[in-house]
């Protein structure tokens, strides 16, 4: 790291390979911070979180007990030991509370003064921060919303158990589209990060299908593990993402790439462009979960790695390579989901104990933190000893 510094220093070196390289090592040595612990508020499991993107600070939490939460992540008591707080919450009492289990939350994209929660009571919440007040209320009649994600112009799309997608819009207050195309549940759905208009959606039908949602004429493609290779697929598996349910979607941070989960025990990345299988081998990936399951990737990082829910653990892959790299354990019972924070290159994940556990990056002596890095890496030490010290 130090070889780092000077080569920047003096000029040679771009920031971004800096950022990247200490992003990277921060991410390598994730461990659960004992010294930080997150209010327990859900009396149910947590089936998802995220953090908004704005100021980096506030966490929405949302349990299979329809309660509903708000974190303050920033420390300010300034001790090496504190808790998050749960700065308010949408509890039993409150008159607005969904009925049954909150499927997702999510915040605004542009500020923090408002979110959307979507439940099994086949209703999505648009709430106002400050009163904890629904002001608006999208409703999916006789089902039961399974999944949102929203664009840059905060179109959100709704997955629901009629096999349908809707899309319904903030700012006008209705549903505007309606996308048809799976034959079963839809369990997950995601816009991409690099094209407002492309979205992607999977489903208990084993398929995902990518759309443009600027045509009616149905989706783009559907993304196909065998890569059209009949001759390697049975009259079932034709056209199927998954040989089973489809319970996980994530685009990579620059769009480029997507990756899927499902309950034969696989993840996958496709190229989102051509929705080609890139065939890279992550192994059995353990996945039991009836419902969505919200897996994260890590930002401005080289490698870049994905962070999947795995049994009680939180499994830690490459990207590109599909190794392995490390199971962060410290939960009691299954993780349902995880979020990245890429400010600070910390994970947050939630999951069935009704805990929500920090991961953040653990310092060591700088010949230790090395080869422990390098090894990880793959790569050979760089350096003496005595360039650390």
């Amino acid at each position: 790291m130090l070889g780092f510094l000077t080569a920047r220093q003096a000029g040679l070196d771009d920031p971004l390979r800096l950022r990247r390289a200490e992003s990277t090592r921060r991410v390598l040595n994730l461990e659960l911070n004992h010294d930080r612990d997150v209010d327990r508020i859900h009396s149910n499991g947590i089936n998802t979180i995220d953090i908004e993107v704005i100021e980096g600070r506030y966490m929405l939490s949302g349990g299979a007990d329809g309660v509903i939460v708000v974190y303050d992540l920033e420390n300010n008591s300034r001790k090496p030991q504190y808790t998050c707080k749960a700065v308010c919450t949408v509890g039993r009492s409150s008159p607005y509370v969904h009925r049954f289990s909150v499927e997702t939350v999510q915040w605004y994209p542009h500020d923090t003064g408002m979110f959307v929660s979507s439940s099994f009571d086949q209703t999505m919440k648009v709430w106002d921060t400050e009163t904890l007040k629904v002001q608006a209320v999208f409703l999916c009649v006789s089902h039961t919303v399974c999944n949102l994600s929203s664009n840059l112009f905060c179109v959100f799309s709704v997955g629901t158990k009629d096999q349908k997608v809707q899309l319904c819009d903030l700012k006008s207050g209705s549903r505007i589209q309606v996308l048809q195309g799976h034959r079963g549940e839809v369990l997950s759905v995601r816009w991409s990060p690099r094209y407002e208009h492309i979205l992607a959606t999977a489903s208990t039908d084993s398929r995902v299908l990518v759309w443009d949602v600027r045509r009616a004429s149905g989706s783009l493609f559907s993304l196909d593990q065998h890569n059209g290779d009949k001759s390697k697929a049975s009259s079932e598996a034709v056209n199927t993402a998954h040989n089973g349910r489809v319970n996980g979607l994530c685009f990579t941070v620059d769009g480029l790439y997507l990756l899927t989960t499902g309950t034969d025990d696989r993840m996958r990345l496709w190229n989102s462009a051509n929705g080609k299988n890139t065939l890279v081998n992550y192994g059995k990936v353990s996945n039991e979960s009836r419902k969505g399951l919200k897996i994260t990737v890590s930002r401005s990082c080289s490698p870049e790695f994905v962070f999947v829910p795995c049994g009680s653990s939180v499994a830690v892959y490459t990207l590109h390579t599909g190794e392995l790299v490390t199971m962060l354990r410290g939960h009691y019972n299954n993780v349902d989901c995880c979020q990245f924070h890429p400010d600070y290159q910390e994970l947050y994940s939630g999951g069935k104990d009704c805990n929500i556990l920090a991961w953040v990056p653990v310092v060591r002596p700088p010949d230790v933190e090395e080869e422990g890095t390098a090894a990880k890496q793959g790569v050979n030490r760089p350096g003496s000893p005595e360039a650390w010290s």
